[in-house]
């Protein structure tokens, strides 16, 4: 991090006399004070503990100086109203003082897969960062932003929502050049109420845009009501000007062709909304001049961020399909669809495990309901329920399959049938069938992948 602690205070509006301190070079920012390392700029934000509580321990290991919301005796210092939005005023700062090129990602599903998948193609030509991990919101984008290499020519940022207005200040913190919304779904509908109001908020990330900004987006008729005057906008999806066709999918690979390149891809993940992630990040590579042949080479070896769509082995060598990171209605029914048509070259059962999916407000058993129509009897040998919402997908499903092909164990409050559910499952599951397990994080579904591992 080029930065000084003179820049620093000057850039964040420093309200004490900073000169009475050396102007200290500073090498990295953190706000954990167990992460300092010598020459670091501690950050005390306020969260379940106050970080100004931190700020010794911060100087033991070895941080040169220190943002505060009120004075600090002994160590340099500068003295802020807020050190989030110093943060993020530094953020903003530092991205137009080393002429960074931002392309910014956002949307319901495949964000992450998409800015792993735009980072690999732009590392083959340039010197190119990402959002770490999860890091995507007020704190994780500066941070990020605050952490790239000195040589950084392009970042590409990922930008989550909770509330209307996260993403606008995201987008006024990074000022994109290119942007991309993913897909418009029922991501944390309990905070919004509408799909007009996520798509709404996804939109803000246009809002830093200068007038020759390019903005992707799908062709999703919700988003045209928030279509920006003055960006340059793209749209992918049938008939669209970026499209996808071809696509054979198997178990480990993916394979189709789009007429942005000249030879077919392949990507070693399955998934047919992992063809239209790659020809978007596509896009986005040829926008920036990266040649056709690199942009193959990079996804052809695409690694994806963790905890996403993984195959894994049971011990007893079944394949389990694990996607337990989160969950919407449309990431669900996307996920069936991929387990469902891949096939099954060992002639075992397919067997899938469904668990609650979280922030989807008041119509959130509706929107479990909707998930029938991708039950497929003739495809699916066993479905497990798990959760309160789904209780009643259970009950419908129950009605479509035959006997003894659709279990329900309940998890609330009074009752969770985790081990019961576990029993059932180690039952049924032989070694050459193949298991999905499906829900959001906080059903803690990963558990039961780890268990099967074991």
């Amino acid at each position: 991090m080029k930065l000084s602690l003179h820049e620093l205070a000057r850039v964040v509006g420093g309200k004490n006399t900073v000169s009475d301190f050396a102007d200290l070079p500073l090498h990295h920012v953190e706000f954990d004070s167990r992460k300092v390392t010598k020459g670091d700029l501690f950050l005390p934000l306020k969260g379940q503990r106050d970080g100004h509580d931190f700020i010794d321990a911060a100087f033991a290991k070895g941080a040169a100086a220190t943002l505060s919301e009120k004075p600090v005796d002994n160590v340099p210092y500068i003295l802020v109203d807020d050190v989030l939005v110093a943060l993020q005023r530094l953020a903003k700062y530092y991205l137009e003082k080393q002429r960074v090129d931002v392309i910014a990602v956002t949307g319901s599903n495949g964000k992450t897969t998409t800015k792993d998948m735009i980072a690999a193609i732009l590392s083959t030509t340039y010197k190119t960062y990402k959002t770490q991990g999860n890091y995507n919101n007020e704190i994780g984008l500066p941070y990020t932003v605050l952490h790239m290499p000195d040589d950084t020519e392009k970042i590409v940022l990922e930008m989550g929502q909770d509330h209307l207005g996260d993403i606008h200040l995201l987008s006024e913190i990074a000022k994109p050049r290119i942007a991309v919304v993913t897909l418009i779904g029922e991501a944390h509908l309990e905070f919004f109420g509408t799909r007009e109001k996520i798509a709404q908020g996804k939109m803000q990330i246009a809002d830093g845009m200068d007038s020759d900004g390019i903005l992707i987006l799908p062709a999703d008729p919700i988003l045209d009501a928030f279509l920006p005057e003055n960006q340059t906008v793209i749209r992918f999806g049938s008939g669209q000007e970026i499209g996808v066709e071809n696509i054979v999918e198997q178990k480990d690979r993916l394979t189709f062709t789009t007429n942005l390149l000249t030879d077919s891809v392949t990507l070693p993940l399955s998934g047919k909304y992992n063809a239209t992630n790659a020809v978007i990040s596509a896009y986005v590579g040829k926008l920036l001049a990266v040649s056709d042949a690199d942009i193959l080479s990079a996804l052809s070896e695409i690694s994806l961020t963790g905890n996403r769509t993984e195959w894994k082995k049971a011990k007893n060598g079944a394949d389990i399909l694990s996607d337990v990171y989160n969950a919407n209605p449309t990431a669900m029914r996307l996920i069936l669809e991929t387990f469902s048509a891949i096939p099954n070259n060992t002639g075992g059962k397919k067997i899938a495990v469904l668990a609650d999916m979280k922030e989807l407000g008041e119509h959130s058993v509706q929107m479990h309901t909707s998930i029938v129509t991708r039950l497929l009897p003739d495809v699916l040998d066993t479905v497990i329920f798990y959760g309160e919402d789904i209780a009643e997908l259970a009950q419908l499903a129950s009605q479509m399959f035959p006997p003894g092909k659709v279990y329900y164990f309940k998890k609330n409050e009074q009752e969770d049938q985790f081990n019961e559910m576990m029993a059932a499952i180690n039952n049924l599951l032989q070694p050459r069938d193949q298991i999905l397990f499906k829900g959001s994080n906080s059903m803690q579904l990963e558990k039961a992948v780890t268990e099967l591992q074991k």
